[in-house]
């Protein structure tokens, strides 16, 4: 077994976000880091936040920073990750990727306690940077410039302090005085020799000021003080010239300002008045917005309230704090105020989002604590409550989706669509949401409105060249045409000086700002001044195809007869350039653009019914001679050519591409060479069931294909990739590009008798999202949450609401969700639990039922299995009548390190109505543990309650106990079954594979593995392997070998002597690892699924990240040979940006064996030409083959 590893959908989740220049001066953009992810973002025009480009760095990511040397206008970028090593980065915008500036070793790879990278803190004027681990070490480094102004980086210089913690780390704003960085560290030296823990308890926090002597080149610690012990987090205060310097240190419940020789300045953090009284407010995330009259800071409570901190402050003296509450947004991990009045808040759970500011917290209604108004009591300081509210000062602009953190997924096709859809539950308390994915690029429609009859073709014409947006669509019925104008609203006109009373075949702005009509019997040319010229087909022939670009038109008449036109500059006319007589009947005809600073388009393309496709010349005097054909297994439908466009660039730069679709479904993709215009390098898709029509639209400013077969496709350049998508949308008859003011990339479009207005969104991403009878149900368990049956507060709402809507049972209308979600749920007690069973239609995405669990439960585990009903009840007994229910395993009060409840039960329910509705039937308390997992088996039910596994038979009244294995290592994560063989899961002992002896009424392990894997997901491919994920990123195939399986079959004994002869308390058999794979993210879920019609099986896995993935098994050894030896030239030609070396993330736990990265051979399109150019040599191959070996791939896949 030989696997290709591919991510389909990003990690959606964000670590950290840091604010910067990066690409240009004054360019507002935002780096984000998902884990293994580094992404540049910018907001566009109309405030949406667009991914400039992302890179795979294949390392954990553990800190960014910004750093501007003095004097420069543009970033670059400090990056603590697990190499071991500090990286500086610097955006190359030419070829739109991160370059590596410098790379400096000081320690071993991984994430450890010493090694540092947890912390980066950079000096204000860009000077020195510091890197920290988080005990013991931190390295200074000193940055400069050389003569020729690039940056240049010091040896490290060390400020190690032995057995201290540290807890935050940021560079200090002193002005041009020597750079100054403050830590919050804890010393535990003490503790660590103390077995009483006395000295625990006593440890006191410090507050550290390490200088970095510019003369001396050293690092010194320069003052230090004990500071508040619920500090956590330091923002540093604007200095120099700009404000009095020093730290804001944020603590539980209180912000403090320090500063050495000053008397700290404190401020009690305003809380919520309801909030309970031992609960403390901490600060999770800070952005600072400097102005040279005026600054501020904007500080976000673990709750989601954003409070604005000022100082008032003479000289260097802080004379008062003051923390105003300014309004409230979901948790962050990070916040960014860009320079344009936006705020970028990454979440930490559900979609990120960018906010305008409308106001700056100025109003004296807002509740406000200061340092001036302290007040000291017997208890401690008084604290100051406020109410939140809705947004004031902020204004929703943009959300950007993210699934993190996807507790579990589900592949299935509930829909009976082509292709199955991904259901994935993501999120957490109110922003938890169930997801349905779909591969292919989300449609807005913008506008549908009926049409007298049924339309042949639709366009969309400008009124002059230079014209941002359209001015008419012009629609084309069987005998006649309309014109409609776009304005405020779209409306039919006569203005425009089209026929009305023909069918249109083709219409074209010319370069002149002229209009062109092609109909059957000739053509019509609206000139600027509306002086119309006509051209007539001579005799009683009609224009079959026709093709045009801004200067040239192409027509083609019945029975073969080719004509050119084009614009003579001089007079406005259209001229007859060349003609030819073909002999055999044109399909299709196409032109390309104009290339930049050409006269003409040398090209022009013709499908004909002979089954061909060729390209003629265009030069003047060369009578349309052939220049290379290609042979074709069915007819030509429609014909397109593309430039491939440089990233950004909307150029006609790049390789030309003619694209065919023909009458048998099938896209054919083919380079043109651009000087003799030979075809080469073909590659083909099956697009659908109907004959693809190709049309041009506008994606991301440059020019992009829109195919319409069964179901639309995009095809579109994507960072130097060419990309074709599927539309989530029905089948479209005939369509073009369309660019208005509220829709500047989108098509307009016929279906049977309707036109519509559509736009794509997300370009880009591999599935689109409908945060949205066959059913889900979904198990809901919140920690520290109050049950909606407790909460005085929503009872009157939500009787309001079930009594207008008629819900059933508990359920939020849109209005209340949003406001939950806006503030968060009400904290409850640690070990308090809410949660509920929730039956939901995945065809409208609406609850049917869902029902609160009671009694303080958390449910652990479901499942869905058909039970021998108990004797006595009808069917049941020796009638052998079988029930599906519902199966939920629950804990009461359930408590985590170390894992514990109060008490555990097994809730039975009846499914009703189809599964519209759930009936407990009974509840077994059970004893010995969580119960972490449930499976049928045989009319039984299997349940891993904590370390023990038992078989229970269904009962009248509760469950009955019939079997118990008790010798299982910790705890049972999941249960699968295959025939007769039972696959348990440990949470930290791998698989175990066993078997139940009827005869004996006895489980016994036959089989097990030889490392301890802390598991969170098993999927059984076959009888004998099984694939698993763990919590720290390793993915693995587990095999039982042959023989060994054979002989566990053949065993008279069943394997029961055999069992109890295991080695060193193992079972006697164990498993090999045919697959070792580091993904580098917790797998949360594994699934089998066929991801297209008529595909190969792959196995798809979630993570906690957000990220969507597949593992593809490769079917012949020629592949395995190509990828293998792809990823090895590529590890040596483009090592990873993080400094990490690709073979040993990839082995991060287990050395990888058996599975290609895919992620990195991807990375091959991207790479210089002249390195694309030299791998493909040393592989026998021409880079044309390669990348069309690699897109083969991926249209396997998806």
């Amino acid at each position: 077994m030989f696997l290709y590893s591919l991510t389909l959908s990003r990690a959606s989740g964000i670590q950290s976000a840091v604010y910067g220049n990066f690409s240009a001066p004054k360019a507002q953009e935002v780096v984000v880091s998902r884990g293994k992810i580094l992404e540049l973002l910018r907001p566009n025009e109309n405030g949406k936040m667009q991914t400039v480009v992302a890179t795979e760095v294949f390392g954990c990511i553990r800190s960014v920073a910004a750093v501007r040397l003095t004097g420069s206008n543009l970033d670059h970028l400090v990056l603590g990750s697990d190499s071991g090593r500090i990286i500086l980065l610097k955006f190359n915008k030419d070829k739109n990727v991160w370059v590596k500036v410098h790379q400096e070793t000081f320690g071993r790879s991984g994430c450890r306690r010493i090694v540092p990278g947890q912390y980066v803190a950079v000096d204000p004027k860009g000077r020195a940077c510091m890197i920290g681990a988080v005990e013991k070490q931190k390295f200074v480094y000193v940055l400069n410039r050389d003569a020729a102004a690039n940056l240049t980086i010091s040896s490290p210089l060390e400020a190690h302090k032995s057995h201290h913690i540290t807890f935050s780390v940021c560079g200090m704003d002193c002005g041009f005085d020597n750079p100054i960085f403050a830590a919050i560290e804890l010393d535990y030296s003490e503790a660590d020799q103390d077995p009483t823990g006395e000295a625990a308890s006593m440890a006191q926090k410090h507050l550290t000021f390490y200088e970095m002597d510019l003369g001396l080149n050293n690092v010194v610690r320069k003052w230090t003080e004990p500071v508040d012990n619920g500090a956590n987090l330091l923002v540093a205060v604007p200095g120099g010239a700009d404000g009095p310097g020093g730290v804001l240190v944020c603590a539980e419940n209180f912000i403090i300002y320090k500063n050495q020789d000053h008397e700290e300045v404190r401020a009690v953090i305003p809380r919520r008045s309801d909030l309970p009284g031992d609960r403390g407010v901490l600060i999770i995330s800070y952005a600072t917005h400097k102005k040279k009259a005026y600054s501020f800071f904007l500080v976000q409570s673990e709750y989601g309230d954003i409070y604005k901190v000022t100082l008032a402050y003479e000289g260097e003296t802080v004379k008062e704090l003051k923390i105003k509450y300014f309004d409230t947004i979901p948790p962050t991990a990070s916040i960014a105020v860009l320079k344009t009045g936006f705020l970028f808040a990454a979440s930490e759970y559900g979609n990120h989002a960018l906010y305008q500011f409308v106001g700056t917290g100025e109003d004296d209604d807002d509740v406000e604590s200061s340092s001036a108004a302290l007040v000291q009591t017997e208890e401690g300081f008084q604290p100051v409550f406020f109410e939140p509210r809705p947004l004031k000062n902020l204004l929703l602009i943009d959300e950007m989706a993210s699934l993190m953190p996807i507790t579990d997924m589900k592949v299935a096709n509930l829909l009976n669509e082509e292709i199955p859809q991904i259901y994935a539950l993501s999120g957490r308390g109110p922003r938890a949401s169930l997801s349905v994915l779909r591969p292919g690029l989300a449609v807005t429609e913008l506008a549908v409105s009926p049409l007298p009859g049924a339309p042949t073709a639709v366009w969309t014409v400008r009124r002059n060249a230079t014209d941002e947006f359209d001015a008419f669509i012009i629609v084309s019925f069987a005998n006649a045409t309309l014109v409609f104008s776009i304005g405020e609203e779209v409306k039919e006109t006569n203005e425009s000086g089209f026929l009305g009373t023909v069918p249109t075949l083709h219409t074209q702005l010319l370069a002149d700002n002229s209009m062109l009509q092609v109909y059957p019997g000739g053509l019509r040319h609206i000139r600027p001044d509306r002086r119309i010229n006509e051209w007539k087909v001579p005799g009683r022939r009609n224009i079959k195809a026709a093709a045009s670009n801004e200067k040239q038109v192409a027509i083609a008449l019945q029975g073969g007869e080719v004509t050119v036109f084009e614009l003579d500059p001089g007079s406005g006319l259209l001229v007859e350039a060349e003609k030819r007589e073909l002999g055999e009947d044109v399909a299709c005809l196409e032109i390309p653009p104009v290339p930049e600073g050409l006269v003409r388009s040398s090209f022009l393309a013709v499908g004909s019914y002979d089954q061909t496709v060729r390209v003629l010349s265009l030069d003047p005097g060369a009578g349309l001679k052939n220049l290379s054909m290609q042979a074709l297994n069915s007819v030509p439908e429609s014909l397109l050519m593309l430039y491939n466009s440089s990233e950004g660039g909307a150029g006609n730069s790049g390789g030309l591409f003619l694209h065919v679709g023909l009458q048998n479904g099938i896209l054919i993709r083919s380079e043109v060479d651009r000087l003799s215009g030979q075809l080469s390098d073909s590659r083909s898709r099956f697009l659908g069931t109907r004959a693809p029509k190709l049309f041009g639209a506008t994606v991301r400013g440059g020019r992009a294909m829109l195919a319409l077969s069964s179901r639309p496709w995009l095809g579109y350049s994507d960072q130097g990739r060419f990309n074709l998508a599927p539309l989530s949308y029905d089948a479209l008859d005939f369509a073009s590009g369309f660019a208005s003011d509220q829709c500047p990339e989108g098509f307009v479009a016929v279906v049977k008798n309707t036109l519509r207005i559509l736009a794509v969104e997300n370009v880009g991403d591999a599935f689109n999202t409908q945060p949205e009878s066959k059913l889900l149900i979904i198990a809901e368990a919140d920690h520290a949450a109050v049950p909606l049956a407790e909460r005085e507060d929503l009872q009157a709402r939500l009787a309001a609401i079930a009594e207008e809507e008629g819900a059933p049972g508990v359920e939020f209308n849109d209005e209340l969700a949003a406001l939950e979600e806006q503030f968060g749920a009400p904290k409850g007690q640690p070990g308090q639990w809410a949660g509920c069973l929730r039956v939901v239609d995945p065809a409208t995405l609406s609850t049917v039922f869902v029902t609160e669990v009671d009694n303080n439960e958390a449910i652990t585990s479901m499942a869905i299995a058909d039970l021998l009903l108990p004797s006595g009840v009808p069917g049941g007994g020796a009638a052998g009548g079988s029930e599906r229910v519902l199966v939920v395993g629950t804990a009461k009060a359930l408590r985590y390190m170390p894992t514990d409840c109060e008490a555990s039960y097994i809730r039975l329910y009846r499914l009703s109505d189809g599964g519209k509705r759930l009936d407990l039937l009974h509840k077994t308390a059970v004893d010995g543990g969580v119960p972490g997992a449930l499976c049928g088996f045989k009319g039984r039910l299997l349940a891993g309650v904590g370390p023990t596994l038992r078989l229970y038979d269904m009962g009248k009244k509760k469950l009955l106990r019939k079997c118990e294995y008790n010798r299982l290592p910790h705890q049972i994560q999941s249960i699968t079954v295959q025939g007769p063989r039972i696959y348990v899961g440990d949470a930290q002992e791998s698989v175990h594979m066993m078997r139940y002896k009827k005869a004996e009424n006895a489980f016994y392990i036959f089989a097990d593995d030889v490392a301890p894997r802390y598991l969170t997901a098993v999927l059984p491919l076959d009888y004998d392997t099984v694939a698993a994920g763990d919590k720290f990123g390793n993915f693995v195939v587990l095999r039982l070998p042959r023989e060994a399986s054979q002989q566990v079959e053949d065993d008279p004994t069943g394997g029961k002597m055999a069992a109890a002869s295991g080695k060193l308390n193992g079972a006697p058999h164990k498993l090999e690892e045919v697959v070792k794979f580091h993904v580098g993210d917790t797998i949360t879920s594994l699934q089998r699924a066929e991801m297209q019609a008529g595909g190969q099986e792959v196995i798809v896995y979630s993570t906690v990240m957000g990220g969507v993935g597949v593992l593809y098994p490769f079917t012949n050894r020629e592949d395995i040979d190509f990828f293998s030896h792809l990823e090895m030239h590529l590890r040596q030609e483009n090592p990873p940006l993080c400094g990490r070396d690709h073979l040993s993330f990839r082995s991060a736990y287990f050395p990888v064996r058996n599975c290609v990265d895919g992620d990195l051979c991807s990375q091959y399109a991207s790479i210089p030409a002249k390195k694309q150019q030299m791998i493909a040599e040393a592989m026998d191959r021409t880079t044309g083959e390669m990348l069309k070996k690699l897109e083969d791939i991926r249209n396997k896949i998806l």
